[in-house]
């Protein structure tokens, strides 16, 4: 029984080895199979870590991209703001440059001139601020001249035309009435007027027309043949006969073309006719400041001639003409006016003699008959040398009344002046320069004591 029990285990352990021998390579390839899914298992779960990675990565570059939208749409939008804002600017530059264009426009043609005098003078009588012949000493600084002119160019035929000037305020009112201005600087217009270019008419070159408070004829015609103007007035005006402005109607024209080149730059651009030059006009007769009183209108002229323009360019022979009433109310006197002028204009030197006859003045407050003359000369070594600087000398003889012995004590009637100066130019001759002049006046009445006074003047133009 043991030994068939011990046959039986055998054959049973035989049985059972036999079996597990046949089930060994099924085992073997499920082990190895199972060995295989816990690789793909591990390598899932390593796919399954990387996909996590990956998706983390997706969502921080998705986290990234949604940012930098944000930042580009923000940006897109101060593009917008900034695009807008250079829209709006050119807009504005576009809006300014038409503001320009029209300033532009409306500045075109136009010219803006200054012409000052400022002094220093020191002496006695009616050239420093008291009245003639009074032996009081004095001394001021004085702006005696003071222009700004503008001219507009309108069309090629026609300008328009103002000069603005300063006068010293002088107030005699008493209290109450007494202000504070007085000796006040007070601006005033001495030129008003429309200037038309008209035609060539044969003989007469460059003829022009101004209409308003325009030019007289004579004194700017002398001013630019002596051009000391700001030493003082010239010798007619000096005496009251006249002022250089007055509302009316001018006319002035060359004759027979224009001086060469060469005579305009080395010696005078100014009524630089050939054969000479005219102007002439109608007025109201009471000036540039007075009020016209009656209703006469003064007829004035001036005429210059050129006789030998190819032989003596620079010299010219004038004569002056008024004809019209003084400016009073009731009753005005004559005034006549007759100026006989000859000049001579050079390179080195000008000189200038002129003879005055005629009654009355042009305030009316005399009718007396009246005569004069005057001599001028300046010699001119800037042009012939490195020295800036010109010399100038002139003499007057006036006698308010000639058919008179003598007027009443105390009131002018013959006077000799005598006035010389040396001038240092500061840039072209005869613009901004400083003028050292010393004024003499002799009077015939010996009740009036001689004027004198020792001047330092500063013209500055532009």
């Amino acid at each position: 029984m043991k030994k068939t029990k011990r046959i039986l285990k055998k054959g049973l352990a035989l049985t059972l080895s036999l079996w597990i021998l046949s089930l060994s390579p099924s085992y073997v390839k499920a082990s190895t199979e199972g060995a295989s899914i816990d690789a793909k298992i591990a390598e899932l779960k390593n796919l399954l870590e990387e996909y996590e990675k990956k998706k983390e990565e997706i969502k921080k570059f998705l986290s990234e991209l949604e940012e930098k939208e944000r930042e580009l749409k923000q940006k897109e939008g101060t593009l917008i703001s900034i695009v807008e804002k250079v829209e709006k600017a050119k807009e504005d530059v576009e809006k300014k440059n038409k503001e320009l264009d029209q300033i532009a426009k409306a500045l075109k043609g136009l010219n803006v001139n200054g012409l000052w005098y400022i002094s220093y003078m020191n002496g006695k009588g009616k050239d420093v601020g008291g009245s003639a012949g009074d032996n009081e000493q004095r001394s001021q600084v004085a702006i005696k001249r003071g222009y700004v002119r503008f001219t507009k160019s309108i069309t090629p035929w026609f300008d328009g035309h103002v000069t603005f000037d300063v006068t010293q305020v002088k107030e005699e009112l008493v209290s109450p009435n007494k202000t504070n201005i007085d000796g006040s600087i007070m601006v005033r217009t001495k030129y008003i007027y429309g200037k038309f270019k008209l035609p060539d008419m044969g003989f007469l070159k460059k003829p022009i027309l101004e209409f308003g408070q325009a030019h007289f004829p004579w004194l700017d015609y002398e001013e630019h043949v002596n051009w000391y103007r700001c030493q003082d007035t010239m010798f007619t005006e000096r005496n009251g006969l006249y002022n250089s402005a007055d509302f009316g109607i001018t006319f002035m024209a060359l004759f027979g073309g224009e001086m060469p080149e060469w005579y305009k730059k080395k010696v005078n651009p100014y009524y630089a006719g050939r054969y000479g030059s005219i102007a002439l006009g109608i007025y109201n007769g009471a000036g540039y400041h007075d009020r016209e009183k009656n209703n006469d209108k003064p007829i004035e002229a001036r005429f210059t001639l050129r006789p030998l323009p190819d032989l003596l360019p620079g010299f010219q022979i004038s004569y002056f003409g008024i004809r019209g009433k003084g400016n009073q109310e009731k009753n005005p006197p004559d005034w006549k006016v007759n100026l006989l002028f000859a000049s001579y204009e050079h390179e080195y030197f000008v000189a200038t003699a002129q003879y005055y006859w005629g009654v009355g003045n042009q305030k009316g407050s005399d009718e007396y008959d009246k005569d004069g003359y005057s001599f001028f000369l300046e010699l001119k070594p800037f042009n012939f040398s490195n020295i800036p600087m010109s010399l100038i000398a002139r003499y007057d003889y006036f006698d308010q009344n000639d058919k008179q012995k003598d007027l009443p004590d105390k009131k002018v009637d013959e006077s000799k002046r005598y006035i010389f100066g040396i001038v240092y130019h500061l840039d072209k001759p005869h613009k901004n320069m400083l003028v050292l002049d010393y004024d003499h006046v002799d009077y015939e009445d010996k009740k009036l004591k001689d004027d004198k006074r020792l001047q330092l003047t500063l013209q500055v133009a532009f």
